[in-house]
């Protein structure tokens, strides 16, 4: 009887380990899914850094009214935001008269 006792958790804990490591191969396996989705262009780029540029303007202009900025830096920062918002759209421009 004591052998069956043993015999059993011996495979119990056989059990217990090919389950562990198939668990740490599926979780950390690399995915077969290599398609990345679409390729972006220059232009798209572009495009979606302006409305981030924009979206932080917003936040900035909300922030400073909140009073969590002084007005030097509130200032500062929103012409260095205001310069990258003019260079992405001169880019976008210089691109866009390119293709046409």
């Amino acid at each position: 009887m004591l052998g069956n006792i043993d015999t059993i958790k011996l495979l119990t804990e056989l059990f217990c380990c090919l389950l562990a490591a198939g668990l740490f191969i599926f979780i950390f396996s690399p995915s077969r899914d290599t398609d990345t989705g679409v390729e972006k262009t220059r232009l798209l780029y572009l495009y979606e850094r302006k409305d981030v540029v924009y979206e932080n303007l917003r936040d900035l202009n909300f922030e400073f009214k909140s009073g969590k900025f002084t007005e030097a830096d509130f200032e500062a920062m929103r012409n260095n935001m205001e310069a990258e918002a003019a260079r992405v759209l001169a880019e976008i421009e210089k691109l866009e008269s390119a293709q046409a």
